[in-house]
């Protein structure tokens, strides 16, 4: 089968059952800085050999036309009905920039998801190393857990849960496709404090 526009246009095509939990890293936007301030901007990390072909790039197409507010009417309608028992709800993830998450916030509610709580993934690394004997670099991603009214399911498990969450990096048995790939680890811890096995998760963004 041939579908033409893109994953938003499509989802009613697929017969999706709703999902407890959607999980997504949208664009951030970065356009062609999108290797800015990391080795990758040069031929082998070494700016002696000058710049690669990833210099002036951006990550994917939809860096430049992805429309948040199509994303998030085409996810709000994938989440699961509130329920009407408590400890059920579905939830959204969403990974960020960090001066996305009011806008993002702001764009939510429109379309009924009214509260959050702000993430921050804290890595022991960073992306910015060329900049690392000029100022301070950055070593956290952000997020933002969405959901209507009623606290989302919850599986703590007898652990309080912050949210500043370490980002605990793959091992060399999980392949990258591509280089904003979260980690399988921290997808997978997510995944087990929002959902049941058996329940539901959707990446709208997947690829």
């Amino acid at each position: 089968m041939i579908l033409f526009n893109d994953h938003f246009q499509n989802f009613k095509r697929y017969s999706l059952h709703k999902a407890q939990l959607i999980i997504a890293d949208i664009p951030y936007n970065l356009g062609n800085n999108a290797y800015a301030s990391n080795p990758a901007w040069y031929k082998d990390g070494d700016n002696s050999n000058g710049e690669s072909e990833l210099a002036g790039s951006s990550f994917f197409d939809t860096d430049s036309n992805f429309k948040p507010a199509e994303f998030m009417h085409f996810a709000s309608n994938l989440l699961k009905k509130e329920p009407k028992e408590s400890g059920q709800a579905p939830a959204m993830i969403i990974f960020c920039a960090f001066d996305q998450q009011m806008y993002l916030i702001d764009l939510a509610k429109r379309y009924g998801l009214n509260r959050y709580i702000n993430l921050v993934f804290r890595k022991n690394f960073s992306a910015q190393v060329l900049k690392a004997n000029m100022r301070i670099v950055g070593n956290c991603e952000y997020g933002l857990l969405l959901y209507r009214d009623k606290l989302p399911k919850f599986n703590n498990h007898g652990k309080m849960i912050f949210n500043c969450i370490d980002w605990e990096r793959d091992d060399s048995t999980i392949e990258k496709l591509h280089p904003t790939q979260k980690p399988v680890k921290l997808l997978k811890k997510l995944i087990d404090i929002f959902t049941d096995e058996g329940d539901i998760v959707i990446d709208p963004v997947a690829g």
